[in-house]
């Protein structure tokens, strides 16, 4: 039901003069879905706060409630067309009275940490962009259909949305800003194993896919008691994010998957300076996947010991940095950082052999970014010791990914079982870091169990072959001229 009510939301939305793109088609969809998800959860709190011999005190005013703006109901429960706003006075509504009350939440609201901050936030970033009061109307009915009541719902709910996220971020892609593949997430989630009470953080937050599964992850383990569930709630995820609509997106798939007050900020995570961090600032972990290609002004590199206009290195830095002693990390970049000979890359990969144990990297095959040319590895690390072994792990499916043929769990399932003991396979092998070069650092993947291996020479190699096919070709020239002649 899910998946078809938000294909005839696209199909409407299409046809509106103020949406031209899959990002507006999300946005727009987005907070429409946001405010009915949050007229059931007041519900179900207001259910549960009577069941307690409780009272509940609703967020949202009586006038701006969904069953009273959006759709007001007779007798039989069904639409009631004398009450539903629609055309114009809908659109001049949402526009001039919903939205800058919904703005408001922000400035009330007791702190940062709370649901109704998190509304002011929300609706301070967006706008309606849906210009004809009647398509909104369509769209608000057929949201209507939709039930986030039970466990089964929401988990639905949130699935497809991360589906809408991955359309939205394949359509609007730009400074290396590509929508990770959920199975990935999931298996670096494993590798890093997440517990209670750590505080997990990702700095390049985009839609918080990471910060979503990890919360799937934590649940899942154990029977949660009523101080673990609050832990997750309030004191374990939190994100950064640069641009507003990625912001946005991520603060509501949190919302959606049930972390009423995301603790994520708006902010350039690279404008903090390094050296301003104290321990206090400092996660247990880092799972991050951070814009790769991108290039950050001179003012911002100067934050950095290590300068580059590389953001995923600047980045990097960023997350060694700001995790605590111990602390562990799974992190996505491009595969050239493991063999660049620029000196920001080596000053770099030092770095992290030295300050972290590199313990684990798993290299991906192109295609893993649905319309992305890039091919990447995840790093795994913990901080605190230098790196003695690193164990590489090349995923070698046998066929080409895309996006009819994605990357799935089962794909990764061997890397996840041998991860464990580090074993050597065809596809997997370790590296002694006392045999790295220690000029370069250089640890590009040269699997030594695949003999089709295609492995870079030296350039003097290379010029030492051209040399000696130039003389191959003289002598033959000079045996055909010879021929000839005679």
């Amino acid at each position: 039901m899910f998946e078809q009510v938000f294909k005839n939301i696209d199909d409407i939305l299409h046809k509106d003069a103020g949406c031209s793109s899959e990002l507006d088609y999300v946005e727009q969809t987005s907070w429409v879905l946001f405010l009915k998800y949050l007229d059931d959860l007041e519900k179900d709190k207001k259910t549960a706060a009577k069941l307690a011999g409780k009272t509940y005190s609703n967020i949202i005013g009586p006038e701006y409630r969904w069953d009273v703006w959006a759709t007001p109901k007779d007798n039989d429960g069904k639409l009631d067309h004398h009450k539903a706003l629609t055309g114009d006075d809908l659109k001049d509504f949402v526009d001039h009275k919903l939205f800058p009350y919904l703005k408001k939440f922000k400035t009330s609201a007791q702190s940062p940490d709370t649901i109704e901050y998190k509304i002011g936030e929300i609706f301070s970033e967006l706008k309606n962009k849906i210009q004809s009061g009647y398509n909104l109307r369509e769209v608000i009915n057929l949201i209507d259909q939709l039930r986030f009541r039970s466990h089964a719902e929401k988990h639905e709910m949130s699935h497809l949305y991360e589906d809408k996220i991955k359309n939205m971020g394949n359509a609007g892609r730009n400074g290396g800003e590509y929508y990770t593949p959920r199975p990935l997430i999931k298996t670096i989630v494993k590798v890093v194993a997440p517990e209670i009470g750590n505080k997990i953080y990702d700095g390049a937050v985009g839609s918080a896919g990471f910060l979503c599964e990890a919360f799937e992850y934590l649940k899942s383990q154990k029977n949660l008691t009523t101080k673990d569930a609050q832990t997750l709630q309030k004191n374990t995820f939190y994100g950064k994010e640069k641009k507003s609509l990625a912001y946005i997106i991520g603060t509501m798939n949190m919302i959606l998957h049930g972390i009423e007050a995301p603790n994520i900020v708006h902010t350039n995570t690279l404008a903090e300076n390094l050296a301003d961090i104290q321990e206090k600032d400092r996660y247990t972990i880092v799972l991050a996947n951070p814009p790769f290609g991108g290039k950050e002004r001179a003012e911002v590199q100067q934050n950095f010991s290590i300068r580059t206009g590389e953001t995923a290195f600047l980045f990097l830095q960023h997350f060694i940095k700001i995790l605590k002693a111990g602390g562990r990390a799974g992190v996505v970049i491009k595969n050239t950082f493991l063999s660049n000979t620029d000196n920001a890359s080596i000053s770099l990969r030092k770095l992290l052999l030295e300050s972290c144990n590199l313990h684990t990297v798993l290299d991906l095959p192109g295609g893993t970014f649905t319309g992305a040319g890039v091919k990447t590895v995840v790093l795994s690390f913990e901080k605190g010791t230098s790196t003695k072994k690193v164990w590489f792990y090349q995923l070698n499916l046998g066929r080409n990914l895309g996006k009819t043929n994605p990357l799935n769990e089962n794909d990764l399932a061997d890397f996840v079982k041998l991860q464990k003991s580090k074993a050597d396979s065809e596809n997997s092998w370790t590296v002694n870091v006392a045999d790295v070069d220690k000029v370069t650092f250089d640890l590009s993947v040269k699997n030594p169990h695949r003999k089709d291996e295609t492995t870079l020479r030296e350039p003097k190699e290379i010029l030492a072959s051209m040399k000696k096919l130039d003389e191959e070709n003289k002598e033959i020239m000079q045996e055909i001229s010879r021929i000839i002649g005679d």
